[in-house]
């Protein structure tokens, strides 16, 4: 009896810490999901990203106005097309992230540095966002950013 207890013991240790293991690689990815999300969409003004990145029915909530991939790529194929073309560097600090069942939020400050012809200016965010598990991973389904003042 004290071994089926035993095992039983290693049974639920192993369950409790594989869950923790498992919630802690969700974190990381979506963290990642949002760093990359900002690089490959916003930094590279690459609408061809917003796939990886967003799902079909993804919503920006921003400065009052509500977007979706299609407004956001045509935004984006628009301002390519002015110059000069900023570079923009993105700063994330992460406040806190969530996961439960497939789904997640998550709440961070974001800081965008943008230079061009010499001149340097930043903008920063306060944002929420919520992510689900897809078949292709981790996607972001909604984005809310709130400006803040420059730090």
């Amino acid at each position: 009896m004290k071994r089926f207890n035993a095992i039983i013991l290693m049974i639920l240790l192993t369950s409790i810490s594989y869950g923790q293991s498992s919630i802690e690689t969700d974190k990381y990815y979506i963290k990642n999901l949002i760093i990359e999300s900002f690089d490959k969409i916003w930094s590279e003004m690459n609408s061809k990203n917003i796939d990886n990145y967003y799902t079909k029915d993804f919503l920006l909530l921003e400065n009052g106005e509500v977007w979706n991939n299609d407004s956001i790529s045509t935004y984006l194929n628009n301002a390519i097309l002015k110059k000069p073309i900023p570079k923009r560097v993105n700063e994330i600090e992460f406040i806190k992230v969530k996961v439960l069942d497939g789904m997640a939020w998550v709440t961070y400050k974001n800081k965008a540095t943008f230079s061009f012809e010499n001149k340097i200016f930043s903008k920063h965010w306060l944002e929420s966002a919520t992510a689900v598990l897809t078949e292709n991973g981790w996607k972001l389904e909604m984005l809310h950013s709130s400006p803040t003042k420059n730090e």
